[in-house]
């Protein structure tokens, strides 16, 4: 009976910690998404107008425009970041970190292979709710957004979801069918959820 009872508050413990977190990680990123949507705002102003639209108007065979062949980052307290995640349907704004390690993730979404010039970039987060936990629930064709840094905005739309084992690496951030992977971790952490999505569009903010 003791026992039980302790394995019992032993779980809320866990439950409620990782509530916390959670939020705290929330709450960072409300707070960096506002700043890089401030600092990508700042790239609209071109002292020279007329030569950046010229520059600008130079597009891809089926009409895409050409971004610039690095990402930019920007710096906030100490992290250097390549953009922000919108996923409209759950009404959230995630920044997303130019690299990724375990204290990365606690506090925001992490690139953690590929980019977004190549077609290839994979965002790895942790479970929280205020980050990739919602997303294992996205449907096909729901619509997701990456604003870069300089100032262009990515327009994908999912795919499909699927479970992935965690030695299956290569398998889940290699696929040359999908331009965009968010995964997180299964609740328990026994596999990986890989969301895979395609790329529709890119404009100027």
């Amino acid at each position: 009976m003791i026992l039980g009872t302790l394995l019992i508050l032993a779980a809320l413990s866990l439950l409620l910690y990782n509530r916390r977190e959670s939020d705290q990680a929330g709450d960072i990123s409300r707070q960096v998404v506002t700043q890089l949507q401030a600092a990508s705002e700042a790239v609209k102003m071109p002292p020279e107008p007329e030569a950046a639209a010229a520059d600008l108007s130079e597009t891809l065979p089926d009409n895409r425009i050409y971004p610039p062949d690095e990402m930019s980052e920007v710096v906030v307290d100490g992290y250097a970041y390549i953009g922000f995640l919108s996923i409209p349907s759950l009404e959230l704004e995630l920044p997303v970190m130019a690299d990724w390690d375990y204290n990365r993730l606690k506090v925001a979404p992490c690139r953690y292979v590929g980019s977004l010039r190549t077609d290839d970039l994979v965002i790895a987060a942790h479970n929280y709710d205020k980050h990739f936990g919602p997303v294992r629930n996205l449907e096909q064709g729901t619509k997701v957004y990456f604003s870069d840094m300089d100032g262009f905005t990515y327009a994908y739309e999912i795919a499909y979801t699927e479970t992935v084992a965690p030695e299956e690496v290569e398998y889940l951030t290699h696929g040359n069918d999908w331009e965009l992977t968010m995964f997180t971790c299964t609740y328990g952490g026994q596999n990986r959820v890989a969301v895979r999505c395609h790329l529709l569009d890119i404009y100027i903010n």
